[in-house]
Parts: structure tokens; C-alpha cells; sequence
């Protein structure tokens, strides 16, 4: 009877030590090419250079920069009258939005990564555009040096201005054909871990 006693205060201790356990965080199919890894490594290297804390890499945040890369090219949602580039088709995947210079639509950006994936918190986007004449699309050094020519685009890479209360912690990036995305969050994500596409 006492062993029984004993067994069953076990088991209860057991299941209730497991509601604290965190929540398993999805498992998300993605990986970066050459050149969006070489993008995420000189914006990191650029803000080391500026004694600024290096940014995690965020698997979920990826999938959003990926995503929103391909739909800009694909779609483009931002050639719409007054649209810019932070703005989204229609699809069944999410939800669409026209994206204007007065920002009233800005939660359809920032809600984006709890949209499509696990990441709870906000999202923040830069993105540029840019075609070579030898017709290939904009590459990881075009990107930056046009974020770099931007005060806007700069403030947000290196926590300035507006964004000096943002201490990111953690990045994504998409490069598809003419468009460069990178995607910076708050949160953390548990998905670190940079898988290079074979």
C-alpha cells in the first residue's frame, strides 16, 4: 500500500513538472543559400565594426524574409498605386496588405512571423531591389550598400534612432532573384541553428 502511495505522488510530480517544460517549437524546413548567408554575415560583421552586439540567426524569421523575397518578386504587390515594398499579396498562405509611406498598415508587417510561424513577437523588415545589367538578381554587397545609403535602412540595422530601444535578437534573411529581405525581431528564437541549402 505504501509503495502504491508512494507511486502514485511519483506520477502526479511528474505530469505536474511537465506543464513547466517549454512548449516543442515547430521544426521549420529551412535553409540559406551562398548568398543570403553571406548577407546575414556582413550585416553581423557591420554592426561588429560598430561595437554593436552581433544578431542571432532566427529559422522563423527566415521563412518570412524568404517568402515575402519570392512574393515581391513573384506578385509584386509594391508596384500597386502608393504601395511600397513592405507590402503583401493576396494568397491563402497570409494575409495581404498594401503597405503605405503614412504606415497604417504596419501591423500587417509586424504581425507577419506570428502569422506564418511559431515566433510570438513582432517583425521589423528592410528590403531593397536591385538588377544587375548582366541580368542576375541583387546580391548580399548590393543590398547592404543600399541600406547603407539609406538613413532609414541604417538606423535599423545598427539600433539607431527610432530603433535604439530595439536590441534585436534575432535576424532572417531572404535573397530572391532582384530582391534582398531581412527580417529583425525582438524575441528570441530557439531556432538558431544556420542549415545551408545543398
Amino acid at each position: 500500500m505504501k509503495f502504491k502511495v508512494l507511486s502514485a505522488l511519483t506520477v502526479v510530480f511528474l505530469f505536474s513538472g511537465m506543464r513547466f517544460l517549454p512548449v516543442p517549437v515547430e521544426e521549420l524546413d529551412v535553409c540559406l543559400s551562398q548568398e543570403e548567408k553571406k548577407l546575414f554575415t556582413l550585416l553581423n560583421n557591420y554592426r561588429k565594426s560598430k561595437r554593436l552586439p552581433l544578431i542571432p540567426f532566427s529559422a522563423a524569421l527566415t521563412k518570412v524574409a524568404q517568402l515575402h523575397a519570392q512574393d515581391l518578386s513573384d506578385n509584386k504587390p509594391h508596384e500597386k498605386n502608393g504601395c511600397n515594398m513592405h507590402s503583401w499579396s493576396k494568397s491563402t498562405q497570409w494575409s495581404s496588405c498594401c503597405y503605405t509611406a503614412d504606415h497604417k498598415q504596419a501591423s500587417c508587417m509586424w504581425d507577419k512571423p506570428k502569422e506564418l510561424t511559431y515566433y510570438q513577437g513582432n517583425g521589423y523588415e528592410i528590403a531593397s531591389s536591385y538588377s544587375h545589367s548582366s541580368g542576375k538578381g541583387t546580391n548580399a554587397e548590393q543590398a547592404l550598400k543600399q541600406w547603407k545609403g539609406s538613413p532609414s535602412h541604417h538606423d535599423v540595422i545598427l539600433s539607431n534612432g527610432i530603433w535604439k530601444k530595439y536590441p534585436w535578437k534575432a535576424m532572417g534573411i531572404g535573397i530572391y532573384k532582384n530582391y534582398a529581405v531581412v527580417w529583425f525581431g525582438n524575441d528570441e528564437d530557439p531556432n538558431k541553428i544556420i542549415k545551408l541549402c545543398k
